[in-house]
């Protein structure tokens, strides 16, 4: 089973319900992957998700990525890609700690104001994202991008949401 857990902080919206939003987003997103079966496993699959400023995500990304700069989410994988198929089966206490995602609130803001949608609707796509690269989904390459944006896309669309790569012509 997944579980689901959220630390907002900081200027994040008080009147959304962000673990109901983030649990949402997270098992939507898991359904699309071959790892869709988790939702009802035994094992407990764990999910951390940090609702923080633009500072600590700005000094995150300059630890981890060596970029001097904010970034929308960042994701930390706690289990290699290579042995996610048996994760559950391996876990001595029945708990798997999958990994961290933390959104910075400025950058989510400013791109969800420039997107014309709502800071929750953007925070979802986001949580969608930094789920499959808990997964071991990339964007590296042009391929790897895109069979994880249309993952992205298909979870959005069963959310009732917007497509996040949808090009406008203005």
């Amino acid at each position: 089973m997944l579980d689901i857990a959220v630390l907002p902080e900081g200027d994040w919206p008080a009147d959304v319900d962000w673990e109901a939003l983030a649990t949402r987003a997270a098992e939507a997103a898991f359904a699309r992957t071959p790892y869709a079966g988790w939702s009802t496993d035994p094992a407990v699959i764990e999910v951390a998700i940090r609702l923080t400023s633009d500072e600590e995500v700005h000094g995150l990304n300059r630890q981890y990525r060596g970029k001097d700069k904010p970034t929308n989410v960042l994701s930390f994988p706690m289990i290699q890609p290579d042995l996610l198929d048996t994760v559950t089966q391996n876990s001595d206490d029945g708990e798997v700690l999958l990994g961290d995602i933390v959104l910075a609130h400025g950058v989510c803001v400013a791109e969800a104001e420039e997107r014309g949608i709502s800071v929750a609707d953007h925070a979802t796509h986001l949580i969608v994202h930094g789920c499959l690269h808990l997964l071991g989904y990339d964007h590296q390459d042009d391929a790897e991008a895109e069979a994880m944006e249309d993952i992205e896309r298909l979870t959005l669309r069963q959310l009732g949401l917007h497509d996040p790569y949808h090009v406008r012509e203005d």
